[in-house]
């Protein structure tokens, strides 16, 4: 490969990838419908938002990473909020995985 096609290749890649990527952004509050741990690394959580700003497949699920920074703080707080009726919103990475959930990084929660 010469080096104008390595380099024409990895500009198309790095477009590619940004393009695979969706937009980071907070959601509007919402109640949380349902969560689900899981046997693998992350868990998911359900949160019927009429505007999911990451643009990834599905509006209304999201995951976390159980090893993320503040993941069990935001799953506890997402446990209290089914519970209690705590509305929340969350902070989308723009990250979607092949389920098309979008990742969360944070969250916030009111009455």
């Amino acid at each position: 490969m010469t080096k104008t096609q390595l380099v024409i290749f990895a500009v198309a890649f790095l477009c590619m990838s940004r393009g695979a990527l969706a937009d980071p952004g907070w959601t509007e509050y919402a109640n949380v419908s349902e969560i689900q741990p899981t046997g693998f690394h992350y868990y998911l959580v359900r949160l019927p938002v009429k505007n999911n700003p990451s643009g990834c497949k599905d509006k209304e699920w999201f995951f976390q990473d159980y090893g993320g920074p503040g993941a069990r703080e935001m799953y506890a707080t997402l446990l209290e909020s089914l519970k209690s009726g705590l509305r929340v919103r969350v902070y989308v990475t723009g990250r979607c995985n092949l389920d098309g959930y979008s990742e969360i990084s944070s969250l916030s929660a009111i009455r």
